[in-house]
C-alpha cells in the first residue's frame, strides 16, 4: 500500500521569519501524524536553516528545483551534491519551470537520472494545457511527457508524478474528481508500459492544481491518487495542516 504524500511548494514566497514561523507551526500541529509522508519546498535560502528545524521532526524536506550537473560553471544553479545533505526530494518539471523557463522533457530526464544517483526522489510534474485539454489531446501530452522524462530509468525507479493541469494551477479553478481520476488511471497505465506493473502500481501519483483544505478530501478519495501537490494553501499553516490530518483519515 502507498502512503499518502502531502507536499507543500512554497514557490517565490516567504520572507525568512515567515519561513521558520510556517515550518515551526506546521511541526507543532502534524508532527504526530505518522500516516502521511509530509513534504515542504521551500526557496533554496531557507533550506539549511529550515533543516535545523525539522531534523527532530517526521517533515522532510524538498527542493523546487534543481540542475543535472553535480558542479561547474552553471551560474545561478544548485546541484544534487548540493541538496542532498538536507532534502529527500525534488520537483522537477513543474509547469512554471516549462513555461517560464522553457524546459521540456530531455532537460526533465536528464535531471531525474540525477536526483535518483544521488539518492533524491524527483516528483516529476505532467499536465496539459486548456487549448490541449480542449482539443483532446491531454492524453496524447502527457503520455509524451512521462516517455520522455522517464526515458533509461531502472525499472524500479523510486520517483513520483504529479498531474498538474496547467489551467488549474493557481487560478481556483481546480479539475473535476473525475477528470483527475481519469488522467491519474491513465498515468498509472503508461508506468506500467514504461516500467512494469510492480513499480507502477508503487509509484505515487499526486494532484496539483488549486487543492485546499475544502476540495482535498475529493481528490483523496480516488482510487489512483496518493497525495496531493499543494501550492498556494501550504503557505497557510493551518490550510495545510487540515489537509494532512483529511489523508491521515480519509
Amino acid at each position: 500500500m502507498i502512503k499518502t504524500l502531502i507536499v507543500g511548494n512554497w514557490k517565490m514566497n516567504t520572507d525568512s521569519f515567515e519561513a521558520y514561523k510556517l515550518t515551526s507551526n506546521l511541526i507543532d500541529n502534524i508532527n504526530h501524524i505518522n500516516s502521511v509522508i509530509k513534504v515542504i519546498c521551500p526557496p533554496y535560502i531557507y533550506i539549511p536553516k529550515l533543516h535545523e528545524i525539522i531534523s527532530s521532526s517526521n517533515l522532510y524536506l524538498g527542493s523546487q528545483n534543481m540542475f543535472y550537473k553535480d558542479a561547474g560553471a552553471y551560474t545561478g544553479e544548485i546541484s544534487p551534491q548540493m541538496l542532498k545533505e538536507y532534502c529527500e526530494y525534488v520537483i522537477l518539471g513543474h509547469s512554471e519551470r516549462r513555461t517560464l523557463f522553457e524546459e521540456n522533457d530531455e532537460l526533465i530526464n536528464k535531471k531525474t537520472k540525477a536526483a535518483i544517483e544521488n539518492n533524491i526522489i524527483p516528483i516529476i510534474c505532467v499536465g496539459e494545457n486548456i487549448s490541449e485539454r480542449e482539443s483532446g489531446l491531454t492524453k496524447n501530452k502527457i503520455r509524451n511527457q512521462l516517455l520522455n522524462s522517464l526515458k533509461n530509468l531502472e525499472e524500479n525507479a523510486n520517483i513520483s508524478i504529479a498531474y498538474e493541469p496547467i489551467w488549474a494551477i493557481g487560478t481556483g479553478v481546480a479539475a473535476t474528481p473525475e477528470i483527475a481520476q481519469e488522467t491519474m488511471k491513465y498515468i498509472r497505465l503508461i508506468l506500467q508500459e514504461i516500467f512494469n506493473s510492480d513499480t507502477a502500481n508503487k509509484t505515487p501519483i499526486l494532484y496539483g492544481g488549486s487543492v485546499t483544505d475544502q476540495n482535498a478530501l475529493e481528490y483523496l478519495n480516488l482510487t489512483d491518487i496518493n497525495g496531493c501537490l499543494i501550492g498556494g494553501a501550504s503557505l497557510d499553516s493551518k490550510k495545510f495542516s487540515k489537509i494532512v490530518e483529511i489523508a491521515a483519515i480519509k
